[in-house]
């Protein structure tokens, strides 16, 4: 019964600490169906976190990348607790039948499990795990760019993924960076990546950019948009005091986690 296996999840998770899905299927011998809708009900509770793939406890120490449950590229995500921060905030400035697209990255991936209760969200991506993200919720339409797939970045480039954009209005850009700065604004270490990317920052559009505290003042290869462009910069806790006043003078939101 439903309510005897909510029970048993509980003492797995104080027994685990995390559980994935495909372990709780296994182990009930139900659907994914089943068991998303008893993880929605524990939700509402409190008493658990989700996940990419799977549910921690929520009042104990989530733990490490490594043992974390889902595909590897969450496993091996490293500030994956910053990252969740990020996503989740990024994840409540979707609306209903809003047209996203999500960037290359893993903080961008991982808002898909933070939207899957969005009604008739369109998620439009190059990005390789948000399409293995939006597949396991199963909540999303799902537009993949296609093109050619560039294993540092684990997602699509090249001149159809720019002919495939053209295509769409997109509402939302959820972007990334691998560093930032005043000067340099948000850069990309691949040309390849940074050509998508500029394309984004040029179509109409709110644009946020979402990033941790560790990627401030660390610029990298080659530049796709200035700082003072983004509607919004959305962090996991509150910026140095020149980056609050950077945004402040240039009507950039900050979005950040606390106080």
């Amino acid at each position: 019964m439903k309510v005897n296996r909510i029970r048993k999840i509980e003492e797995l998770l104080m027994d685990m600490h995390s559980l994935s899905i495909d372990y709780l299927c296994e182990y009930f011998n139900v659907s994914k169906n089943t068991i998303r809708r008893d993880i929605a009900e524990m939700d509402k509770n409190g008493s658990i976190k989700k996940v990419y793939g799977g549910i921690v406890l929520n009042d104990t120490k989530e733990p490490e990348p490594e043992n974390r449950p889902g595909h590897n590229w969450v496993m091996n995500t490293t500030n994956i607790d910053e990252k969740m921060k990020i996503a989740q905030l990024a994840a409540d400035l979707v609306n209903d039948e809003d047209v996203i697209y999500i960037d290359i990255g893993t903080t961008t991936a991982l808002m898909l499990p933070y939207i899957e209760k969005k009604k008739n969200v369109t998620v439009v991506t190059a990005n390789i795990n948000a399409i293995n993200a939006a597949v396991e919720t199963e909540k999303f339409n799902i537009i993949a760019t296609g093109g050619t797939l560039y294993p540092p970045s684990k997602a699509f480039v090249g001149p159809s993924v720019a002919r495939s954009l053209s295509m769409y209005n997109i509402s939302k850009f959820f972007m990334s960076t691998i560093g930032v700065s005043i000067e340099n604004g948000a850069t990309s270490a691949s040309p390849l990546d940074c050509e998508i990317q500029y394309l984004l920052a040029t179509k109409p559009g709110k644009h946020y950019l979402m990033m941790d505290t560790s990627k401030l003042d660390s610029p990298s290869l080659v530049s796709y948009n200035a700082l003072k462009d983004f509607d919004s910069v959305i962090m996991d806790k509150k910026p140095t005091q020149k980056y609050i006043d950077f945004f402040n003078n240039n009507n950039v939101e900050l979005i950040y986690n606390g106080e």
